[in-house]
């Protein structure tokens, strides 16, 4: 009894308990061309894969994609600001943070796009508000669910197979982002949680049996009812191929690190599997920012750079582009707790073998500050359509509500 316990607690603690039913709306849909919008006559290849990866808490954009060569830099920022000598050159006055080697190498590879003043009208300084408009990409709160859920119940109605690992979360709670009407998708803390329930049916048995008689149709039980069975027919799905492949890499003991090789793992063995969701926090640097955010920078750097040497390894190269935004950036000039506070306009990043690698945007402005934030110039959907028609080959306008003008950012 007191087995069945600590696994029904590792169940819940995995987040398990909190998703549910799924469809791969793209994944069956690609080949149709009266379901899939192909923007601008583009062939999106079905095995495409979207790594989607939050850098939850806001993370520091000027000192992430640094304009160095700007004398305001210096100015906002005496203490927290790297002088010339210290950033990676990357090109046309902006480098990158000296802890971001790894990702300076894919950068000088062509593998990276660093998309500029990336934000949104009227732009919220909360946390919570500014995530939920990131992860719903509706600013004025009009759609329901996420973006992510949003383009899987696309194709709900077509009657396309469900399959519950055609995306999955790794995160200790559902982000928003994965949320739908139709189809939920299933969240893990880690493969850890995952492997610990395979192998024994008798725990299966007990999880399934502890949900009680069947909800009413509609219902919040019955939606509970379904996601947590959904979760144990992905974990039956994945039990049988994770343990046949291990990383190769060095990705390092952190979040960013643990998160990449377990994607890494997914992708070499679960050919099902078309979106991976990953969140790491600790980006909310008050005070002493330096430190902190140079862990998080090297961590991030390293595990990307580990992930894409896998990924070329077991010939995934081209099939999978890694997706990074943060809820906003932080304030131009450092406060007087050696950090930043909330800000507004902020880079993303997509990574791959298939994007145009470079700088995407104009460069951040220092001397035309709004509050003294940077100006947001690429709107956050431009990019997340960009992603749904001309990688995934699903229907941005449908999912994001509008329609929104994709980047020349990929091959």
């Amino acid at each position: 009894m007191e087995n069945d316990i600590t696994r029904r607690d590792l169940f819940v603690r995995g987040g398990v308990l909190a998703v549910g039913l799924m469809a791969p709306s793209w994944l069956s849909a690609i080949a149709r061309a009266d379901v899939v919008k192909l923007a601008n006559g583009r062939k999106v290849d079905p095995d495409n894969v979207l790594v989607v990866c939050q850098f939850s808490g806001g993370n520091d954009g000027l000192n992430t994609v640094i304009p160095y060569l700007d004398p305001q830099y210096a100015k906002l920022r005496p203490s927290l600001g790297f002088k010339p000598d210290q950033v990676i050159k990357a090109s046309d006055g902006l480098g990158f943070h000296p802890a971001m080697t790894g990702f300076a190498e894919l950068f000088q590879k062509g593998q990276v796009a660093v998309i500029n003043n990336v934000g949104y009208p009227n732009s919220n300084r909360s946390h919570f508000k500014s995530m939920d408009i990131w992860q719903s990409a509706s600013p004025d709160g009009a759609l329901k669910y996420g973006w992510i859920g949003r383009a899987f119940d696309k194709n709900c109605e077509s009657g396309a197979k469900l399959d519950p690992i055609a995306a999955l979360g790794l995160s200790t709670e559902r982000p928003l982002a994965l949320t739908a009407k139709q189809a939920s998708i299933p969240c893990f803390a880690s493969l850890g949680d995952v492997q610990q329930m395979v192998g024994d049916p008798d725990a299966e048995r007990m999880l399934r049996e502890i949900q009680g008689m069947a909800g009413a149709e509609g219902s919040s039980v019955r939606q509970i009812q379904m996601a947590n069975n959904t979760a144990l027919d992905a974990i039956s799905a994945l039990k049988t191929n994770l343990s046949k492949f291990e990383p190769k890499n060095n990705y390092g003991d952190h979040a960013f690190g643990r998160g990449f090789k377990q994607i890494a793992q997914i992708i070499a063995t679960s050919p099902q599997t078309r979106v991976i969701y990953l969140s790491v926090g600790g980006f909310d640097t008050h005070a002493r920012q330096g430190a902190s955010h140079e862990t998080l920078m090297k961590g991030f750097s390293d595990a990307i750079a580990a992930f894409q040497s896998e990924l070329e390894a077991i010939g995934k190269a081209d099939k999978v582009m890694t997706l990074v935004f943060s809820e906003f950036g932080r304030r131009t000039y450092e406060n007087g707790s050696e950090g930043t506070d909330h800000g507004k306009a902020a880079p993303m990043f997509l990574i791959g073998k298939n994007v145009k690698g470079g700088f995407h945007g104009p460069k951040p402005d220092l001397n035309n500050l709004n509050d003294g934030d940077l100006e947001f110039k690429i709107d956050f959907r431009q990019v997340y359509a960009t992603a749904l028609d001309n990688w995934m080959g699903n229907d941005s306008g449908v999912v994001l509500g509008g329609t929104f003008q994709t980047l020349d950012v990929l091959k």
